[in-house]
């Protein structure tokens, strides 16, 4: 038998899993047909007018790459996309400046360790500058 603090901490897990399911769920909405996600990082912005995520919402900045093109999402709102044709990436260590036709959409601040050298190789291999 399931005592109370295991009732509520199986609600509490079932909510957030199916938050997290219907965040992947709009997130694969926004993918054309035959393009696939190659990685998901999650940045900080350099400069944010927000306040930070709680515990169980997740990330609050997450920058999906496609063999398309790179998208900015935050959390289930996609703030900006770009095709790999009309980038170009230029990096200072875990750094990442997004320039879409000659202006900045962005710099993001990758978490994960070797995240910027992925994205480059994958950036290079389809075609952005």
């Amino acid at each position: 038998m399931v005592g109370g603090g295991g009732r509520v901490t199986a609600g509490l897990a079932g909510w957030t899993g199916a938050r997290i399911g219907r965040r992947r769920g709009i997130h694969d909405e926004a993918l054309e047909p035959g393009e696939q996600v190659v990685g998901t990082y999650t940045a900080r912005p350099t400069t944010t007018e927000h306040t930070p995520p709680a515990a169980h919402e997740g990330p609050q900045h997450q920058l999906r790459v496609t063999s398309g093109g790179v998208e900015m999402w935050e959390r289930s709102v996609l703030l900006w996309r770009h095709p790999w044709t009309e980038l170009r990436l230029p990096a200072d260590g875990p750094r990442l400046r997004i320039h879409p036709q000659g202006r900045e959409a962005g710099t993001m601040l990758l978490e994960r360790p070797g995240a910027v050298g992925k994205i480059l190789l994958t950036a290079k291999a389809h075609g952005a500058a």
